[in-house]
């Protein structure tokens, strides 16, 4: 594997992992559907949010090559910009589930659970997985966030890891970082229901998934002074 391929490989599962690993709320949505519905609405519901996901990192990879030649001389201005961006999106992202967190033990409160009319499929589960699936790929694509997050990503990359390969190596690896949590977060809600989206843990995965878009600050801001 090239050294291009590897940096694509390891930048899509940073970035599938960060985008996904906050508790959100197509998460609350996952845990419920596996805990009140059945575990195969929970799954779909887990690889739409992550085909989502996948969409997006392909669409900020097409627009990224497609500006690459353009912002190439930028190249180090644009990697800082880009950094201090996901700093931004971090530290945001920390505070607001700090902020959440205290007013939850503050208020006494359960914090915020998706409700029954939430959930893209009714309680007795008439409706197929298939119209779950796609219910929950039209929600996630609603959030232009997400976009945003992977089009930062993209403009940070160096000019020369434009090409094809690398960057559906990105996409790809984005897709299965976030389809392996999303996956993980159905099987947690059909063996824990709640729990996982209760105060504690809401913060945890914050926490941890503003950290890993830390990461990526870094190794952005990294190779701005480098010039890598």
């Amino acid at each position: 594997m090239t050294e291009a391929a590897t940096a694509a490989l390891v930048a899509g599962l940073l970035a599938g992992y960060g985008i996904a690993m906050p508790v959100g709320a197509m998460s609350v949505l996952i845990v419920t559907l596996s805990s009140r519905v059945s575990f195969r609405h929970g799954l779909a519901a887990a690889l739409g949010v992550a085909l989502a996901d996948g969409l997006f990192a392909l669409a900020a990879v097409l627009g990224g090559a497609a500006l690459a030649r353009v912002i190439s001389p930028l190249t180090s201005v644009l990697q800082s910009a880009a950094a201090a961006v996901l700093v931004v999106l971090a530290v945001r992202g920390t505070v607001t589930a700090l902020r959440e967190h205290r007013r939850i033990r503050v208020g006494g409160g359960g914090g915020a659970v998706a409700t029954e009319r939430d959930v893209p499929v009714p309680a007795d589960g008439v409706r197929p997985p298939l119209r779950t699936f796609a219910g929950m790929v039209g929600l996630t694509l609603l959030n232009p966030v997400t976009l945003v997050y992977f089009g930062v990503l993209v403009v940070g990359r160096r000019p020369g890891d434009d090409s094809l390969g690398p960057g559906l190596l990105f996409v790809l690896a984005a897709f299965v970082a976030s389809a392996s949590w999303q996956t993980l977060l159905a099987s947690a809600g059909a063996l824990l229901g709640r729990a996982l989206t209760g105060p504690s843990g809401r913060l945890l995965t914050a926490l941890v998934g503003n950290g890993v878009i830390l990461l990526l600050a870094l190794w952005l801001a990294w190779k701005a002074v480098t010039g890598t």
